[in-house]
């Protein structure tokens, strides 16, 4: 039995029960045989067996009080996975799907999205179970103040450098951060995706979307190609998805689906993106009311937004939701690219259905990068008291996602096959992890 069979299954046996950490496991330990199996360093130094088990796992209980007066319990959660190269860094989602699996696989993509950037930082992630859709505002100030009382404990700037992820934006981390401020009595770059009038940083909030559509730039532009002219299904109505509408629009692209947990939406003359702003970011309603707004639009109820006929595919909201069925339906109505905005939103069976098939295929460690890069950014800023012009930050942005492209596409060329962009990632972002975990010892 080969080293890495025998650490993929005492993995399994450790950690039964938890699939979604599971699939991150062998997704990578699988890509990145050539290189394990080319050198005997990373088996005496046990470095698979390291890093595919997190520093530690914190789970805590987070008590609150209803409008009604009720105490309510949820279980919260941060896992440090490897701070080889820097201090842990990784969202916090709150989400009743939230369990110690999906905290797992996101914080196990973190190690090698955070080496992608080239910054020094490592995987953590971090959230609860608590869902905040139909919350008071004052059951959420609540709710993250209890949050950060407990994990207050566990994190710092140098230590570990939380960030928002899906139901939690700049209103919650401005809950958690005074929070922080006054139990800690100390002013530091602690959380990032903060305000702009306390720290945070401009292009924050687009950087995930933009990223992902300038490595999707990237990755078209090294086949002669590009978003002009082309038409773009997006799934998602959040950040992410928002803002990868808005660049893929003002590089050409016509966007023409959007998505969120009800249903979906399809406009054949292009999203019209201020509605959908208005809707989500102001009035924080459904999608549906898209189509009630947009003369020529429709609302669908039930299938996904992966049957309309497209160019480019980018899956922006959760893990998981492009299948099998969907990714076939995709190659028949002739998809030349997908890029993951979403973290592992495609499952196993999909990603190897568009490599069969010649698709471009950009996975989540490289693709939805742009987020953590900028978040790290910011914690720059902090630390040195500055603040950076918008253009600035995305100037540096670009640059980050094209580097991540480049690195992705060499080590898919030298270790791999050219254009197998999922091995290329894993391959360059543990190489510069194995190498930092060796050189500072067990």
């Amino acid at each position: 039995m080969s080293y890495i069979q025998e650490v993929r299954n005492a993995v399994a046996a450790r950690n039964a029960g938890q699939p979604e950490f599971m699939q991150a496991v062998d997704e990578v330990l699988t890509t990145i045989t050539p290189i394990v199996e080319s050198s005997d360093v990373y088996k005496a130094n046990a470095i698979l067996e390291r890093i595919t088990e997190p520093d530690r796992q914190i789970m805590f209980r987070v008590p609150w009080t209803d409008d009604n007066g009720n105490i309510r319990v949820n279980r919260g959660y941060r896992v440090q996975f490897n701070n080889a190269i820097g201090p842990y860094k990784g969202g916090l989602r709150l989400h009743p799907s939230v369990n110690l699996s999906i905290i797992k696989f996101l914080g196990f993509e973190q190690i090698f999205k955070n080496s992608l950037t080239g910054l020094p930082i490592g995987g953590g992630k971090g959230g609860s179970d608590f869902d905040p859709k139909g919350k008071s505002e004052r059951e959420i100030r609540e709710f993250c103040q209890s949050f950060m009382t407990e994990l207050a404990r566990h994190i710092g700037a140098d230590v570990d450098v939380p960030a928002g992820d899906i139901g939690v934006g700049g209103r919650e981390i401005g809950y958690m951060f005074g929070q922080y401020k006054r139990l800690k009595n100390v002013y530091e770059g602690v959380l990032t995706g903060k305000g702009l009038p306390y720290g945070g940083s401009l292009a924050r909030t687009e950087a995930t979307g933009y990223g992902l559509v300038y490595i999707i730039q990237n990755m078209l532009e090294s086949i002669g190609n590009g978003f002009k002219g082309k038409t773009v299904t997006i799934s998602g109505s959040g950040n992410v998805a928002i803002y990868a509408a808005q660049k893929a629009t003002e590089l050409g692209g016509k966007v023409v689906t959007m998505s969120d947990s009800n249903g979906w939406v399809y406009d054949k003359n292009g999203i019209d993106l201020q509605v959908v702003k208005d809707i989500k970011e102001v009035k924080r309603g459904r999608i549906k009311e898209y189509a009630d707004q947009v003369s020529g639009a429709e609302y669908h109820s039930d299938g996904k937004v992966w049957q309309v006929k497209c160019d480019i595919a980018l899956p922006c909201a959760t893990q998981n939701e492009l299948d099998i069925s969907d990714a076939k339906t995709l190659i028949k109505n002739g998809v030349t690219a997908v890029g993951e905005g979403a973290n592992m939103p495609s499952t196993t069976d999909a990603i190897n259905a568009f490599q069969a098939a010649h698709v471009l295929f950009m996975p989540a460690k490289a693709a939805n990068a742009g987020g953590v890069a900028v978040s790290a950014l910011e914690m720059s800023q902090n630390s040195q008291r500055l603040s950076w012009s918008f253009e600035e930050v995305d100037s540096k942005l670009k640059g980050i996602m094209r580097d991540i492209f480049n690195k992705t596409a060499s080590a898919a060329k030298l270790y791999a096959t050219p254009a197998d962009y999922v091995a290329g990632a894993n391959i360059a972002g543990f190489l510069k992890v194995a190498q930092a975990m060796i050189a500072q010892g067990v």
